[in-house]
């Protein structure tokens, strides 16, 4: 029985390959391309676009895997229903669920890929590509991060922020030196958080310190709120912050324990850390729906069909797991719950998908 697997497999690589090489190449022209006019407003160069766009595809490798996986089973199955081979199997005593097997193990195969890639390739090449498009591209000089806080110049102004929302756009933990004459401090302001609104930003919990020449002593105050206006947007704020595409599971979830314990709200990182580990399953899932798919009795006349539904069902899928995570993001559901939903859904649909195919 094993030779119908090696049979199954060599069938189903081909097309996988075949397809990711085919969206891959597509994406590295159409990115490269829709960049042109910033790669000649800032003077980039052929190679340094090209390597821009090049340090994105292992992110986009992984992206696309679920999607590539799911039409290459489809096809793969088609054929072989086209060809009547699944009947003169299911005619010789052999169930669709030990044809499944092949797929599935793929799924988990290429899953644990996507969370190694995760770990130590993805993380390294998004850092390099984000700071061509965030500091190359757009001009933001006067922002500088480390690896957890942001530095900003306004001006007079040098700005500390130790922590930044990028879903809320608000920022925690402010601290904002403006040097007066002899580089000496003339007022220094110290706050909890802050937000953005109409052109302003509104800080609270203020502690601010002014430097009176006459005594030449600090005068310190204790205000509720304070406003100010800064060279700087929240936007560009997430240009610079550090994003958890840049991090593994692991350091992300270092960043989390670091951001909780100095009493920040984690909830945007912890949401994302765990939807690390829940998108690769996706491709366990995928590997059964697309084998229920190309089982189905309308393949074997009608194959575009078949890759137009795994196309919905990849849509179906991006949509749930975007809503759920976005649900997390604003608190509506815990973290762990809101990472996984997309992945019960689908499993429980797919599985009785494929129930239904026997």
């Amino acid at each position: 029985m094993k030779c119908l697997h090696r049979y199954w497999l060599k069938e189903f690589f081909k097309f996988f390959v075949i397809i990711q090489v085919m969206v891959l190449v597509l994406f590295i022209f159409i990115d490269y391309l829709s960049r042109m006019d910033k790669f000649l407003e800032f003077q980039i160069g052929l190679d340094r676009g090209l390597w821009y766009v090049l340090l994105k595809t292992p992110f986009m490798f992984m992206q696309l895997t679920p999607a590539s996986l799911l039409l290459a089973v489809i096809v793969s199955f088609g054929i072989m229903n086209r060809h009547m081979e699944l009947t003169a199997l299911k005619s010789s005593g052999i169930s669709v669920y030990f044809l499944v097997k092949p797929a599935l193990a793929v799924g988990g195969i290429l899953a644990a890929l996507m969370f190694l890639l995760g770990e130590t390739l993805i993380p390294i090449t998004m850092a390099n590509a984000n700071y061509i498009r965030y500091q190359e591209l757009s001009g933001t000089a006067k922002l500088s991060k480390g690896r957890t806080d942001i530095w900003i110049k306004s001006g007079p102004t040098l700005i500390h922020i130790n922590f930044y929302d990028p879903v809320t756009q608000t920022v925690e933990g402010i601290s904002c030196t403006t040097m007066g004459d002899g580089f000496n401090i003339a007022l220094r302001m110290d706050a909890r958080k802050g937000y953005y609104d109409n052109g302003e930003w509104v800080f609270q919990d203020v502690i601010r310190q002014v430097y009176d020449t006459a005594s030449k002593e600090y005068l310190v105050t204790a205000l509720p709120e304070v406003r100010q206006i800064l060279e700087i947007e929240p936007e560009a704020l997430g240009q610079v912050s550090r994003k958890t595409d840049e991090m593994s599971f692991t350091e992300l979830r270092s960043y989390v324990k670091k951001v909780a314990d100095e009493g920040y709200d984690a909830t945007t990182y912890t949401v994302d850390m765990h939807g690390k580990l829940a998108f690769p399953f996706i491709c366990v899932i995928m590997s059964l729906t697309g084998a229920a798919t190309g089982m189905r009795r309308f393949v074997r006349t009608n194959l575009p069909a078949a890759v137009a539904l795994g196309l919905v069902i990849c849509l179906f899928y991006w949509f749930v797991f975007g809503f759920c995570m976005s649900l997390g993001y604003a608190k509506i559901l815990p973290p762990l719950v809101a990472a996984w939903t997309a992945n019960v859904i689908c499993l429980c649909l797919g599985g009785i998908y494929l129930i239904n195919t026997e």
